[in-house]
């Protein structure tokens, strides 16, 4: 297996099919070319079911961050139920369980120690692309790909045009606190600590409409002091690191298939978005979901159109 391949661009808008052509040139006619936007662990996850479940298909992932400065990377990554008002209870039950069992399996192999990476190798090890770019519309990527999934988030506000997608602030302290090996979360789950690999997580702040991604001292003196309230060893807590990050909230995740287009064009749009806190108790199961609507469009496109008659 070849490793997948970084490119970083600033080329503009019309720049990006020829750029996009080195990458496709000796590519069978018949692969489909897909554009993964967002690289979040909801954008990566996404692609690497795309690449177990679609046979024929080059996957691109494509976005302004990359690990280490994505929202999921100021997540505490605690595997807790998040429910959604506009997304049946079923449902919410069957992405949660696929995503549990997904990472239970991990858990107990022996990449467990190598969990925390273990997304970003999966997609490197099938030979997918990652290109670092900001994405101003969504049609800028035809007819460099076939299909766009698109797991840009908050992005998707001005990408998709979502209205309903809105920002939940969350900030974050990683401390250095070896002897916490449990975790402690009060019952409204606003104060916690999560012990993690390779630092402690004390959080936290839930602050709706707040776009701001500068650390706030005030914030992180509360979090610490409430911290410390249901852990008193944490005073003696060092390399102490503010984390700011901004869950994307909506009444319920987004998945869903559009068509756009333009002058005649067309291009299909898998939506996977609007997670909030819930990304990562669900983004096994949700992208699983998503991979199927992409396998239902690499169908579709292969499908020869019957010719009329008359």
């Amino acid at each position: 297996m070849r490793p997948a391949r970084h490119w970083e661009t600033r080329f503009g808008a019309r720049d990006f099919g020829g750029f996009q052509d080195c990458f496709f040139r000796d590519r069978p006619m018949d692969t489909a070319r897909i554009a993964v936007v967002g690289a979040g662990v909801v954008g990566l996850s996404t692609a690497v079911c795309i690449s177990k479940l679609v046979p024929r298909c080059s996957i691109t992932i494509i976005s302004d961050k990359f690990t280490p400065d994505t929202t999921s990377d100021v997540a505490a990554g605690m595997l807790i139920p998040h429910t959604y008002p506009d997304t049946p209870i079923h449902t919410q039950k069957q992405w949660f369980r696929e995503t549990f069992n997904h990472l239970f399996a991990i858990a107990n192999s022996a990449e467990a120690g190598d969990a925390g990476v273990h997304l970003v190798s999966g997609i490197k090890g099938s030979g997918g692309w990652t290109l670092t770019r900001r994405i101003e519309d969504l049609w800028e990527l035809h007819p460099s790909f076939d299909i766009v999934v698109n797991c840009s988030g908050l992005g998707s506000r001005q990408l998709a045009g979502d209205s309903k997608i809105f920002p939940v602030r969350g900030q974050v302290l990683q401390v250095q606190a070896p002897w916490v090996e449990h975790f402690i979360r009060d019952g409204s789950g606003l104060t916690y600590i999560y012990p993690g690999t390779s630092h402690v997580t004390l959080g936290g702040t839930r602050q709706k409409g707040d776009w701001n991604l500068s650390p706030d001292a005030e914030n992180s003196r509360e979090i610490l002091s409430r911290c410390c309230a249901l852990e008193p060893s944490l005073h003696g807590a060092c390399n102490i690191r503010e984390k700011v990050g901004l869950r994307p909230y909506r009444p319920g995740v987004r998945l869903q298939t559009e068509l756009l287009a333009r002058d005649g064009q067309r291009l299909p749009v898998v939506h996977h978005y609007g997670h909030g806190s819930g990304g990562i108790s669900v983004h096994w199961g949700t992208a699983l979901e998503a991979a199927r609507l992409v396998s239902e469009c690499v169908c579709a496109l292969r499908t020869p159109i019957p010719k009329s008659n008359l």
